[in-house]
């Protein structure tokens, strides 16, 4: 869902919580993020995902596990 903030909110949370990676909207209008970072952290952000900030409707998430690690590090928002 786009117009609710859902990018810089997942941002700001990904950064608390200490992952690398980044997040984008798509032109479906959906949005897309890849994380890296310990599994606590990326299920924890895998569960806000599943309900997003407070004014989104998030409809489904799908989640696609993959091998190897993320050349950057920090996150960040395109």
């Amino acid at each position: 869902m786009q117009g609710v903030f859902f990018r810089a909110s997942f941002a700001e949370l990904a950064r608390r919580l200490e992952l690398d990676g980044w997040v984008t909207n798509r032109p479906d209008g959906a949005v897309e993020a890849v994380v890296s970072g310990s599994d606590d952290a990326v299920g924890e952000a895998i569960a806000w995902c599943c309900r997003g900030p407070e004014l989104a409707s998030v409809d489904s998430v799908e989640i696609s596990e993959e091998a190897g690690t993320l050349r950057e590090r920090g996150f960040r928002v395109s």
